[in-house]
């Protein structure tokens, strides 16, 4: 059993040895269009984000009640959450572009 687990071990390590690299690559041409509208679509978005984020501050300073923290929380962390995503959804397009 040993046997036949070092067997397997030494088959993967031997085919991940011969993978072959690809290298950095380069985006096809005409895409510099697209990533400058990619990239102006980032900033509105996050843009938006940070408006949403002034107005759930600015919603929780004049709708202080006793009680209603947690949805002024809700929406601060959507905004957050929103900042988040589309940070990350670039960060992914650019380093595949």
């Amino acid at each position: 059993m040993l046997g036949s687990a070092v067997g397997a071990l030494t088959a993967a390590t031997l085919t991940l040895a011969n993978v072959p690299d690809p290298g950095q690559g380069e985006a096809p041409p005409g895409m510099e269009g697209f990533l400058q509208l990619l990239s102006w679509t980032k900033w509105i978005a996050l843009g938006v984000c940070v408006l949403g984020l002034m107005v759930a501050g600015a919603l929780m300073a004049v709708n202080a009640r006793r009680g209603e923290g947690g949805e002024h929380l809700g929406r601060i962390g959507m905004a957050l959450a929103g900042v988040v995503v589309i940070s990350g959804a670039y960060f992914v397009v650019g380093a595949l572009a």
